[in-house]
């Protein structure tokens, strides 16, 4: 903070006084009297009256006297800056020639008038041209994803004959991580499932005395159908948004781009491991949620139902065929593939900063959830047209 003291020093209690400012008429045009203390936490920043210039005529001169101001800060200058905008707009002569040098020097860096507004940027398009535009980019991403998945192919294919850059190491980190350690949520999600499925299959079915069909029920259902989705929905939530994130992470600390530099293909070397390893496990844990599912079935039934527990599992082995589960492993292995291309090419396609690691792996896991429902649908499709 400069503090300038006028040529008669006021007394230590002038210092808090209220900032002051008045029009003095002189020959020349008019002096513009500065008093107290012009500082923010103190007086705040005055409000310069335009109607005050009225007495002076244009061409004349107004002068800035600064003398009677104890201590000054940046509402100073912000309040001279609206006094040379008004007496600019009057057509007099702003004159500072008797302010402090530092004074002049910051009035100095700021200019005559406000600049002008920026034009808005936006232009709205019609319809035909969005939906140009969107269907422009959809045809992009999917040439994208499909030379992703091309390469992690041959990626693939060239891991067999030990000629890829991707690491043995990087894979069993990968695959350690979307399977082993999904066990717990995964078989806790179906698990309960399979309960909610067998309690309100038996609640219906008890009307039709229809009870024993229940496994049939609960066995179809989560083989074909919902042991499949909720475990491709957490490995969406759980591991496609830790791939967005992480190849996000990589790209704003500028390791993809050294990558790039050392003319390492980013397809094997990153895409390859988690894309292999996410296939890899996915089937695994629909058969596994699978059991568990029929098994939280069971034991529901168990308590509901008047059947030996070798009844239930008769029933259930005769009633769910190999099929089902052929389908839903099916079906698993495609979420799978599905859900890790689409998180690394979110990852690839995120910003630098680290919120955009946050937008990344929102978006990833937001795509690969409605990405898992539109391709189930599509597989109901298919399924009902080829009679499975």
């Amino acid at each position: 903070m400069i503090k300038l003291l006028s040529p008669s020093a006021a007394p230590p209690d002038a210092d808090t006084q209220a900032p002051v400012w008045s029009i003095v008429p002189t020959e020349q045009g008019g002096r513009l009297v500065l008093e107290g203390t012009w500082t923010v936490p103190k007086g705040g920043v005055p409000t310069f009256d335009a109607q005050a210039l009225k007495g002076l005529k244009s061409g004349q001169n107004l002068l800035v006297d600064a003398n009677g101001v104890s201590e000054w800060d940046s509402a100073l200058i912000s309040f001279l800056w609206d006094v040379e905008q008004a007496t600019t707009t009057a057509g007099l002569t702003f004159d500072v020639s008797i302010l402090p040098d530092p004074t002049q020097r910051l009035l100095a860096l700021l200019p005559p008038t406000p600049p002008a507004a920026a034009p808005s940027q936006f232009v709205r398009q019609n319809l035909f041209t969005r939906t140009g535009e969107a269907t422009l980019n959809a045809l992009e991403e999917t040439g994208v994803l499909t030379e992703m998945m091309a390469q992690s192919t041959l990626g693939a294919l060239r891991a067999i004959t030990a000629k890829s850059f991707m690491r043995g190491k990087d894979l069993l980190n990968d695959i350690w991580r979307a399977g082993p350690n999904a066990l717990l949520i995964v078989g806790v999600v179906n698990f309960l499932l399979g309960a909610i499925l067998a309690f309100v299959g038996l609640v219906e079915l008890r009307r039709f005395a229809a009870e024993i069909y229940v496994t049939d029920l609960v066995g179809i259902a989560c083989a074909r159908e919902i042991s499949a989705i909720m475990t491709a929905i957490i490995m969406a939530g759980r591991t496609g948004g830790a791939y967005a994130a992480r190849i996000s992470t990589m790209l704003g600390n500028e390791e993809i781009d050294a990558l790039q530099v050392f003319g390492i293909p980013i397809s094997s070397y990153i895409l390859l491991p988690s894309i292999i390893s996410l296939s890899i496990m996915m089937p695994l844990l629909y058969l596994y949620g699978t059991l568990i599912g029929i098994f939280g079935g069971f034991v529901v039934s168990m308590s509901m139902m008047d059947v030996s527990p070798t009844g239930y599992w008769i029933s259930t082995f005769n009633g769910v065929e190999l099929k089902e589960f052929v389908f839903g492993f099916i079906k698993s292995f495609f979420f799978a593939g599905f859900i890790a291309l689409a998180a690394c090419r979110v990852g690839l396609k995120a910003g630098r900063s680290a919120a955009d690691v946050g937008v990344a792996a929102t978006r990833a896991v937001v795509i690969g959830i409605v990405g898992i429902i539109a391709m189930d649908a599509v597989f109901a499709v298919l399924a009902n047209a080829l009679g499975i």
